[in-house]
């Protein structure tokens, strides 16, 4: 049923978002968009070798794309590059192949678990996880790019 979606938790977790706004001097920034539902996560990040150092976001999503934003919000600083891509890549694996949520830090995403026998809403749910392994390749091909130039 779409009440177990639309939970107390998810709920909560949409409706205390932190770090909204946008980060002006980010090191690199990535929007993701689902069409199917017109829900957009833009991040900003700052990083120290593979390392967030900082965060920022805008949400304008449905409750399912907010919660997984907050989540990734109060959980991102501090993150080494690597992990968060396996994050990503876990989330994607619970939605579509019946994975088993992330554990540590990570654990409430199990909160969004349901969401996986509602495939029009994997897409609002993966965004902040799309957005933020964008950003953070932007940061390194920018470094690369540097590096291969010097």
């Amino acid at each position: 049923m779409l009440n177990d979606v639309y939970n107390s938790r998810i709920l909560e977790l949409a409706g205390s978002i932190p770090r909204l706004g946008r980060m002006p001097d980010a090191h690199a920034s990535a929007t993701a968009h689902s069409k199917l539902c017109g829900s957009t996560v833009t991040v900003d990040i700052k990083m120290d070798g593979d390392t967030v150092t900082d965060f920022a976001h805008d949400v304008k999503a449905c409750a399912l794309g907010q919660a997984s934003s907050s989540i990734m919000a109060r959980n991102v600083v501090g993150s080494r590059a690597g992990e968060l891509r396996a994050l990503r890549e876990a989330v994607r694996r619970m939605l579509k192949e019946n994975g088993t949520p992330p554990g540590g830090k990570w654990a409430d995403i199990a909160v969004l678990e349901p969401v996986r026998d509602y495939k029009a809403r994997h897409a609002s749910t993966l965004l902040t996880f799309d957005a933020v392994v964008s950003a953070i390749d932007q940061i390194e091909k920018s470094r690369a790019a540097k590096e291969a130039a010097e």
